[in-house]
């Protein structure tokens, strides 16, 4: 590639990711054909246009701080990019309170689990609710849509915890600004993140989405945008090789 060209591509990066990084630099340096093609595959959901800007940036924040990736550079950045985009704070902080309900998916792998193993070692597991315990499962359904599989057994095996764990969940849900369907987005990306995939969830709030009104080419952006942080890679391991190079 010659040098206006490339010139022209970091430009490009530039303009459409709203910043420079040394991984860029690198890219440039070492393989602008790949480059171009990150920039194509990290830009399509926004060339789309079936998102606003400021939820894209919501979707990167949201699998930026997941606990299965913490990348804290990119969630600082894409917090700041989000509020220039019009996003109000309290919008970035549902977006960082739904995004620790990943939380709830250690639950519904391991109380299933529990229930299973009480069985086969002949303990037949108790997890009859009482009409207040209905009642308090029914008003979580009624806000959020669903219920976490095997919390019926929290009730009952955990009954100091059981109503801290759904209020945990009910707060954003109750009090947050972001219309229904964006909270399912923003649970949709974390489930769907390349550094941790939780296949129960995504299809629970994928299907949550959709009943809230969104449409099949916003989910599958929500999607494309989720995977993009598999970039991280690169953003990790593109400036050592380059220091490294230059030390030989």
């Amino acid at each position: 590639m010659d040098k206006p060209t490339r010139d022209q591509l970091k430009n490009e990066v530039q303009r459409l990711r709203g910043y420079w990084h040394p991984f860029h630099e690198g890219l440039l340096d070492l393989s602008p054909d790949y480059l171009q093609a990150y920039l194509r595959f990290q830009n399509a959901p926004a060339e789309a246009g079936n998102l606003e800007p400021k939820i894209c940036e919501f979707i990167y924040i949201a699998v930026d701080g997941a606990v299965s990736h913490l990348y804290a550079s990119g969630a600082a950045r894409h917090i700041q990019m989000a509020l220039d985009k019009g996003a109000s704070k309290a919008e970035v902080l549902e977006v960082i309170q739904l995004t620790t309900l990943s939380s709830h998916m250690t639950l519904e792998a391991g109380m299933p689990d529990l229930l299973a193993a009480m069985r086969a070692a002949g303990q037949e597991p108790d997890t009859a609710l009482t009409p207040e315990e209905a009642a308090r499962k029914q008003s979580f359904i009624e806000l959020t849509g669903y219920w976490p599989e095997g919390a019926d057994g929290l009730f009952r095996y955990a009954p100091h915890f059981v109503d801290a764990y759904l209020r945990y969940a009910e707060i954003p849900y109750a009090e947050g600004p972001l219309p229904r369907k964006v909270k399912e987005f923003v649970r949709i990306a974390v489930c769907a993140s390349p550094a941790g995939p939780e296949p129960q969830g995504l299809r629970r709030h994928i299907d949550l989405a959709l009943r809230h009104g969104a449409t099949p080419a916003e989910i599958a952006d929500v999607l494309q945008l989720s995977s993009a942080i598999a970039i991280h890679t690169c953003t990790t391991t593109i400036p050592p090789l380059m220091e490294a190079a230059v030390q030989k």
